[in-house]
């Protein structure tokens, strides 16, 4: 009898498995996982040399992973089992006091941040006709240790960002996110359930960026503030999918005196006449609203005031924290270039001369930072 109900549990076993095979080869890969707001891995590319550097055994592992059949369902019955159990952390996401969510934040290797680090100090050199400032911003965590759970273990992004400011002090002028957001702590700076800061942390960056540089930036008076969604569950909702969970509130601010941008995306050819996409309100990727998602290279023009205008073109190398800082930053500047260095594979030396871009801003949050090999093409 024993015998009988091994030898069913082992064909039940190898049928599951043949059936989970057989729908991972029939189900269409996906290229983008709205759960996690990332590209996600395509089918590997065969080739000696990808064989002989190992490129290939972990492109193909990275193929697997993301496009297991019906992975965002898995992550979600993880995540019930997990709360039945009372677990405070799911998928890298800790349930955190007063409503926030927050990102396992671990030490990180340092190896890799003094690579990235040179590249920054190597574009620097590189580039000696050029204003370049370097922007370095903590995530919620960073900020708010105090809300993650009982002896959830933390590493400080405060020592990150120290460490890297002192690499590149000689090269960049370097504003550390630490400086203007921690003062501004007791207000909404971050979203709970996202990954990004608010618009009303975005407005500090903008009057931190203004005032490195030299120049007076806007009030908040000269601002209609504007609730644009109060029905936001960001990335860290979406992995972890904890429910219970108040969704946040999304901000616009637009000037009083209304000011005009032709937003120009490169990726695609497209010119738009504003830099918010209400159609992403209505989908679970709320944050593309600003600047209408991730892109490439983007160019955008404002007819500005004469007496608004601080400096004539600059050149914005950012990830994802940008795009709500951007829309403050052309009401000073009349032309700005945007390159996401994570999907740009162009020469940005050729870019920057072509163009005639003398000033420079580097803007990033310290846990993309550390983790982001794309940082290297600032040597192209």
């Amino acid at each position: 009898m024993k015998q009988r109900a091994d030898r069913l549990l082992v064909v039940g076993f190898v049928v599951a498995l043949f059936l989970m095979s057989l729908t991972f080869l029939l189900l269409p890969a996906q290229r983008f996982s709205d759960l996690e707001n990332r590209y996600l891995q395509s089918a590997p590319h065969l080739s000696w040399d990808n064989l002989l550097s190992k490129k290939y055994a972990q492109e193909a592992e990275s193929f697997v992973t993301d496009q297991f059949p019906f992975r965002a369902k898995w992550v979600w019955v993880k995540s019930a089992v997990e709360q039945l159990r009372l677990q405070q952390e799911n998928n890298g996401i800790y349930k955190g006091r007063d409503g926030y969510l927050f990102e396992k934040f671990v030490a990180p290797d340092y190896s890799k941040i003094q690579q990235y680090t040179k590249a920054v100090k190597q574009f620097a050199s590189n580039h000696p006709e050029a204003n370049t400032t370097f922007m370095l911003a903590p995530t919620s965590v960073g900020i708010y240790p105090e809300r993650l759970p009982w002896l959830a273990p933390i590493y400080s992004q405060a020592k990150v960002n120290q460490y890297i400011a002192e690499y590149v002090q000689d090269s960049v002028s370097f504003i550390d996110g630490f400086d203007f957001l921690s003062q501004h702590a007791s207000e909404p700076i971050y979203y709970r359930t996202d990954h990004h800061w608010t618009t009303n942390g975005a407005y500090l960056a903008y009057v931190a960026y203004a005032e490195k540089m030299g120049w007076q930036p806007m009030s908040k008076k000269e601002f209609h503030i504007q609730t644009v969604s109060d029905s936001f569950l960001g990335s860290y909702h979406t992995r972890s999918q904890f429910n219970g969970i108040t969704p946040d509130s999304i901000q616009v601010y637009t000037p009083i005196k209304p000011v005009s941008t032709e937003m120009y995306i490169a990726d695609t050819g497209e010119t738009f006449m504003s830099m918010y996409d209400a159609s992403f309100l209505e989908k679970k990727d709320q944050y593309s609203y600003f600047l209408g998602g991730v892109h490439a290279l983007m160019k955008l023009t404002s007819k500005l005031d004469p007496q608004a205008v601080k400096q004539e073109k600059l050149l914005v190398i950012k990830d994802s924290y940008a795009h709500s800082v951007i829309p403050f930053l052309t009401l000073n500047v009349p032309e700005i270039q945007v390159i996401d260095i994570r999907y740009y594979n162009g020469s940005i030396s050729d870019y920057m001369s072509e163009n005639g871009i003398k000033n420079v801003l580097l803007l990033f949050n310290t846990a993309t930072f550390i983790d982001n090999a794309a940082l290297l093409k600032l040597n192209k």
